[in-house]
């Protein structure tokens, strides 16, 4: 396995060092999985297998990623953190958890955006209240339970502001009634074949000007083709622009 040193705690998010420290070290965990010879030859024969057999997903690469982060890079969590503070981001979906590291980012955004005297005041039935969560997604109960003990380390500034839904996405997400009534940002950090289900299912819960991101779109493009005609069609609504961070990360912004 590739050595790897510890990130430096970020100047770009705003943290205790308690959750700085962790970040750290999931970040460090990751990292070290993604730069295995193993890892890297997985995600070259997942390419290989699509254009030789049109073969997207299987058994077998479930069972070897079970056990593996897949979390998005120290780069792109501080930018979705920047992103969702700038937007006032209150509700958010995460397609895709994991381990938990990218849901810190976000749970921290949301957070310190409900707590802002400034920003997002909603009338309530008792006066104005500040409201906000993200809704986390993740199928596998063994990634689902390391979640829950990564954010219940972060404690306070990161916990209370998830909701992990537990099983297919495609089928927690559709339970009548529990999606807020406007959304700001949806994550898409998932195997691709998931991604354009998931956009159809939160789209009608967009807020216009909501952000998209979906990772990994230039490295796995071709695996993302009915995706990205979707979001480049102009009559779904989204204007949409790859940004050059590593494996190209697509920023779609829905503008009905």
């Amino acid at each position: 396995m590739a050595t790897t040193t510890a990130p430096p705690p970020s100047q770009h998010i705003i943290a205790s060092p308690k959750v700085q420290k962790l970040l750290q070290k999931l970040h460090s965990a990751s990292e070290a999985q993604e730069k295995s010879i193993s890892q890297l030859l997985f995600y070259l024969g997942r390419l290989a297998r699509y254009y030789l057999f049109n073969e997207t997903w299987s058994a077998g690469a479930d069972q070897h990623m079970r056990d593996k982060f897949v979390s998005l890079e120290p780069n792109k969590c501080q930018f979705l953190y920047l992103l969702a503070r700038s937007i006032g981001a209150r509700n958010i979906v995460e397609a895709g958890t994991s381990f938990g590291v990218s849901t810190i980012y976000l749970a921290l955004a949301v957070g310190q955006n409900a707590a802002d005297p400034q920003s997002n005041l909603v009338a309530g039935a008792e006066g104005m209240t500040t409201r906000g969560k993200v809704i986390a997604t993740e199928k596998e109960p063994t990634k689902a339970a390391r979640a829950r003990e990564h954010w219940k380390e972060a404690g306070s500034e990161v916990e209370p502001w998830i909701e992990l839904r537990e099983g297919d996405l495609l089928e927690t997400l559709r339970v009548p009634d529990s999606l807020p009534e406007e959304i700001d940002l949806l994550l898409l950090d998932i195997w691709t074949p998931m991604a354009l289900p998931t956009l159809e299912i939160v789209r009608p819960k967009l807020k216009r000007g909501a952000v998209v991101i979906t990772d990994n779109t230039a490295f796995a493009k071709p695996l993302y083709e009915e995706f990205l005609e979707y979001i480049h069609h102009p009559g779904n609504g989204f204007k949409t622009l790859t940004l050059p961070f590593s494996g190209g990360l697509e920023m779609s912004i829905y503008l009905p």
